[in-house]
Parts: C-alpha cells; sequence; structure tokens
C-alpha cells in the first residue's frame, strides 16, 4: 500500500481515538478500554476491551484506493477472480485494532468463517505488526472443508457438519500473519480465521476489504460447487496460485 496514504490513515485514527488513549504515551494503549459507539457515518465507530474499529472512514475516496483499488492491488485481485469481473467499492470496511493485551493470562485462538456474502478479502497492515501482535491468523486449508460445510456457496447457511469443523480446526496449527506497514493479505471467503490477540507492545493497525465480483448476488444462493473454483479463473487458468 502507498506510504503516504498509510500515514493519512494512522494520522486521520489517532484523530478519532478513544479517550483513554495516547497517541504519544505507549502506556495508554494496553487495553481493555471501556465499551463505546459513536454514530459517525454509514458504519459508525466502535470499540471495547482489546478492540478499536473507525468504520466511518471507510466510503472516503483516498482510503479506497489505498486498499480496494490501487492497480497493482486491484490487478492481484483481477488475476485471481477474472479481469472486468469485479463491483466497485463503495467503501472498505475501516480501521480495525487490536490493543496490547499487557501480562493477562494466555488464551486460546478460536476460529471463525464470515458471515457476509463476498468472494476474496484483503486484509493490509497501515504500521508493522510484529510476530503475535494481533494479526490476522489463518487456518491453513481451511476453505477447502468450510466451502462445503455451507448450504450455499456464499450464503450464511451452514450445512450440519459445520460445527463439528469448526472443533476440529480450532485443535489444528494455525498461522500468524505478521508483516511489516503495507503488506497485504489475500484470503478466500470460507477460510477460517481470526483475528490474533495482541501480546506485543504496539498497536495492531489493519485495514480490510472484500472483493466481490459483478454476479456474486446472482449465484449466492446457488449449491456449493464440485469444483469450488468454478467462478475463480484465475485459478482454473494457472494464472495465481492455487492452495
Amino acid at each position: 500500500m502507498d506510504e503516504k496514504l498509510m500515514a493519512q490513515a494512522r494520522d486521520r485514527l489517532w484523530e478519532n481515538k478513544p479517550s483513554e488513549l495516547d497517541r504519544h504515551k505507549p502506556e495508554t494503549w494496553v487495553g481493555p478500554i471501556e465499551k463505546y459507539r459513536e454514530k459517525e457515518g454509514v458504519k459508525g465507530n466502535d470499540g471495547g476491551d482489546f478492540r478499536w474499529q473507525y468504520r466511518s472512514i471507510g466510503d472516503e475516496d483516498w482510503i479506497k484506493r489505498m486498499l480496494a483499488t490501487d492497480p497493482t492491488i486491484w490487478g492481484m485481485a483481477e488475476q485471481i477472480l477474472g479481469e472486468g469481473n469485479l463491483q466497485i467499492p463503495d467503501r472498505i470496511r475501516g480501521i480495525y485494532c487490536t490493543l496490547p493485551e499487557g501480562d493477562i493470562p494466555l488464551r486460546r485462538h478460536r476460529c471463525h468463517t464470515d458471515a457476509h456474502a463476498f468472494h476474496l478479502g484483503v486484509v493490509g497492515y497501515i504500521d508493522d505488526v510484529p510476530p503475535n501482535g494481533g494479526g490476522f491468523i489463518v487456518w491453513p486449508k481451511s476453505h477447502r472443508t468450510f466451502y462445503y460445510a455451507y448450504q450455499t456457496q456464499h450464503g450464511n447457511d451452514h450445512a450440519v457438519q459445520y460445527d463439528e469443523c469448526i472443533d476440529k480446526f480450532n485443535q489444528l496449527p494455525y498461522v500468524d500473519c505478521c508483516g511489516e506497514a503495507g503488506d497485504i493479505v489475500f484470503w478466500h471467503h470460507r477460510l477460517a480465521h481470526t483475528a490474533g490477540y495482541n501480546r506485543s507492545q504496539v498497536i495492531r493497525k489493519a485495514v480490510l476489504y472484500d472483493f466481490m465480483k459483478l454476479d456474486l448476488e446472482e449465484k449466492t444462493g446457488e449449491p456449493p460447487c464440485e469444483n469450488m473454483w468454478r467462478d475463480w479463473p484465475g485459478i482454473l487458468e494457472g494464472k495465481a496460485v492455487r492452495s
């Protein structure tokens, strides 16, 4: 992602901070914080405990350009989902922060899959995220299982085996997607994931967007395909790495 736009995102984030936090005093970054909700913009902003979510910024053109419509990132998504097949974004989700936990006892990570309809997720870091620093946690190859643990391709209608699949992957190794400012992670819409617990000294700051094909609404209610990559031409044609 563009360095100047990331700096702008960080500045805007701190201009809209919870009252407990001070940009220049790292000792204030350790959670938990009081629960709050501000009704700003379409989605509003909220937080509490170890979360801080600045959503109302997500419809501004510059931040959409930083993550979703940047020519390089957009080109990568088209390489996977097909050129000319993507919906133009109205907004990204916003800036999602995870606060350091200090010395509270360690907890086990538990996975989930997202309920809303989309094809390809992207997470970008607007600041460095060290190992065990609240990064995006994924369970490798879990999308191959969870794609068939739903009754439809993109709907939120669990099949009977869904809970059993969750229990299975919670016992398996995961990958902590740490990285530097500007790094992005693409992920399949049925991939098991979670936001990691932040055991570092810094706030994890991430932006998120969900790429959607033009025919998403038409195909959301269709049952899972025998070939889960049917609607992913870049995967079928070998233009993108299959995983």
